[in-house]
């Protein structure tokens, strides 16, 4: 394996690409009782429409987390009693743009391991057990469509992309897992779990040759094809639509408003964008920034309040949003602030104490396995290497901030979505 060394942030990372595509990185954390393995596919609630041996298929939304969900079940075993005689605890996610499989353990980490791997990569489905698998997610999603955040958020991109998928819940709808069948499931899993298209990610107290000479022993040992992914045509800058508007069952008013970003980026530029489009949203419109002080004190958000970016296959957005009484007065605050602040810039001194906490944030967070994992996971499939967030946030100066937050918060730029009460 090879070795990269960060001595600004004192921590190793070991990598290896296998003979049948598999990234595999791991992070040795001398010391920690805790360890990690993350196992992951560039598969998410996006990838609906592919391209695999020259025939081009679109598939139903919701078939990566129905899939996730799916992989647990086996013929003669109980995963999830496999783990937990080895004293892990795993779990598992869908994006839009991967699906990962994970444990934490403090002991028996190999065997552990080892489960995860072989369990990931065995698909078992039935006709029967995926009808249960329909009722089951049905319920799970009416739930989520009865959740005031979600329908904020799923308005808001909505009013944003005209053809992008993320216009869709990663779950699907009750109408589109009915078009799911086992040998739906079959094909994807052969599409997209296939090792070139996969990476395993492991950090604690472990030896980089062991992880990566498992890897090798139990995983296939051809490369496959990798599919071609399409997201549909590219998108206008300017929303699809500049309102939309719900009523639900909730005591105060919630919005979320938010505006495309560049989409398409990776390698280190789609890193250095989404370092700086965080920090300028913090900066901007944070707890400690001015203008949430403002807002705060007239009664017009709550801690509630938040700003930020969010990135998913061939797109992303800044966004920000929360409850409050009169959403359109926060709205406007947002958009003149932002003009005076792409006139005048933020005071130096707030600019360098921000920026030292967001270092110290993190480094906090290299204590976190799985956050390292996780971390490593998008990096690997994005192209680009994120233990070097640190230094490229170091870099970072109030022009990039003044920039971002004048190209992306202008009015025209930005869609809001809203949940209002029924009286």
């Amino acid at each position: 394996m090879q070795l990269h060394e960060y001595k600004n942030i004192k921590e190793q990372l070991w990598f290896d690409t296998l003979g049948n595509g598999l990234s595999v990185y791991v992070v040795p954390k001398k010391g920690y009782f805790k360890s990690t393995a993350v196992f992951a596919t560039k598969y998410g609630g996006s990838d609906r429409r592919f391209k695999l041996a020259g025939k081009w298929h679109n598939t139903p939304a919701g078939v990566a987390h129905f899939l996730e969900h799916k992989m647990f079940d086996k013929k003669d075993v109980s995963v999830m009693q496999q783990f937990s005689a080895n004293g892990a605890s795993p779990n598992a996610f869908t994006s839009s743009g991967m699906t990962a499989y994970y444990f934490e353990s403090i002991e028996n980490f190999e065997e552990s391991l080892k489960i995860l791997l072989e369990f990931v990569t065995e698909p078992y489905f039935t006709e029967e057990s995926v009808a249960k698998e329909q009722g089951i997610i049905a319920q799970e999603i009416r739930m989520i469509e009865d959740n005031p955040q979600f329908v904020v958020y799923r308005n808001m991109m909505q009013a944003l992309y005209a053809e992008n998928p993320i216009r869709d819940s990663v779950a699907g709808s009750v109408e589109s897992i009915a078009e799911i069948t086992a040998q739906t499931l079959y094909y994807c899993h052969e599409a997209f779990y296939n090792p070139s298209n996969m990476v395993l990610c492991a950090a604690g107290d472990l030896d980089p040759e062991r992880i990566r000479d498992i890897a090798e022993k139990l995983l296939p040992k051809e490369r496959k094809e990798t599919a071609e992914r399409d997201y549909g045509q590219g998108e206008s800058p300017l929303p699809l639509e500049e309102r939309k508007e719900a009523k639900m069952e909730v005591a105060v008013p919630l919005f979320m408003a938010g505006a495309k970003l560049e989409g398409g980026l990776t390698g280190t530029e789609r890193q250095r964008q989404e370092l700086i489009g965080d920090f300028a949203m913090s900066l901007f419109l944070g707890k400690s920034s001015p203008l949430y002080s403002r807002l705060y004190s007239q009664g017009l958000i709550n801690s509630s309040f938040y700003g930020g970016t969010s990135y998913f296959p061939d797109g992303a957005v800044s966004v920000f949003g929360g409850e409050s009484r009169d959403p359109d007065a926060v709205f406007s605050a947002v958009t003149e602030e932002a003009a005076r602040f792409a006139a005048d810039g933020p005071d130096k001194d707030y600019f360098e104490r921000l920026k030292k906490s967001v270092l110290g944030e993190e480094i906090r967070g290299l204590n976190s396995m799985y956050g390292i994992c996780t971390r490593q996971l998008t990096g690997h499939f994005e192209g680009f290497d994120p233990l070097r967030s640190i230094e490229i946030l170091d870099e970072i100066t109030i022009k990039d901030v003044v920039s971002f937050i004048a190209e992306n918060l202008e009015p025209q730029r930005l869609a809001i979505s809203l949940v209002r009460p029924f009286n």
